[in-house]
């Protein structure tokens, strides 16, 4: 007689829940932007509260610098572990789902309210940015009449240039003023990352020569070193803006790290199995 073992099945049923529950995804984001906010109000009081225009008063440069970085950090950290928790405690229990898949599941939830909260906070940010470029741009035909009185970036380096040792008197008979034509040069100039080419620095020479009553080498030595500040003084913007992003970048990868990470947390004590993932 022949042996027949039969085999138990496998039971490929999936359960008629949906593996992502959205409400509780959407709650843990909402907190986790919340929390951000707070502790974000929280930072720029507390960085007010350190600086200080006096010299030797209040933090350095450099010190802020990094607090703020890893202020930013712990906040992503707070936030993302907050709302990653709710979103897995508050999902909806899968029953006859392997426990590796519940596992995933809560890890994904996690994520996915990290990156909900990211974009939301995003669209937060943004928003106050779209309502200041609207109102520019609707004001352009008043802000054109209004040109000449208001400053530019590039004002403070001109008003070098055309600053004289010995301050002259007003005159009421010369109506042209070299500043306009000045700043537009420089803007110009540097926009794309360059400098005053050969026949404009010598121009410029000449018109702070004359504009301040120095010599024209003192005219050129003056212009080489506000063209030097420039340069210094946009290396270092552009340094300062590339370790914030840095810094934000860390700061989102850790949060998301944690906001899945506390998922699994959440998940586990809402499934009462949290005890036995910590002891296996």
């Amino acid at each position: 007689m022949d042996a027949v073992v039969i085999q138990p099945g496998v039971d490929t049923v999936e359960p008629s829940v949906s593996g992502v529950s959205w409400p509780a995804v959407a709650a843990g984001a909402v907190v986790s932007c919340a929390l951000t906010l707070v502790l974000l109000a929280f930072g720029i009081g507390l960085g007010l509260s350190v600086v200080s225009p006096w010299s030797g008063s209040g933090v350095s440069a450099t010190t802020f610098k990094i607090g703020t970085g890893l202020y930013l950090i712990v906040i992503a950290m707070l936030a993302s572990s907050i709302g990653g928790y709710i979103a897995g405690r508050l999902r909806t229990r899968w029953t006859g789902v392997h426990t590796d898949e519940v596992y995933f599941r809560d890890t994904a939830h996690g994520f996915i309210a990290w990156a909900f909260a990211s974009v939301l906070g995003a669209i937060l940010l943004a928003s106050p940015a779209s309502s200041l470029i609207g109102g520019a741009a609707s004001g352009v035909s008043q802000a054109a009449t209004t040109a000449a009185s208001q400053s530019g970036p590039m004002d403070g380096y001109v008003d070098t240039l055309l600053r004289a040792d010995t301050p002259a008197p007003a005159s009421t008979g010369n109506t042209q003023d070299p500043r306009g034509e000045m700043t537009r040069l420089f803007t110009s100039s540097f926009r794309n990352g360059g400098e005053l080419k050969a026949p404009d620095k010598t121009y410029v020479s000449k018109v702070v020569a004359a504009r301040t009553g120095l010599s024209q080498a003192d005219a050129e030595k003056r212009v080489n070193d506000v063209v030097t500040q420039i340069k210094a003084d946009a290396d270092a913007a552009r340094k300062a803006t590339a370790q914030l992003a840095f810094w934000l970048v860390a700061s989102l990868l850790i949060g998301a790290f944690c906001a899945s990470l506390a998922a699994t947390e959440g998940g586990a004590l809402r499934d009462g199995t949290w005890r036995r993932a910590a002891h296996r």
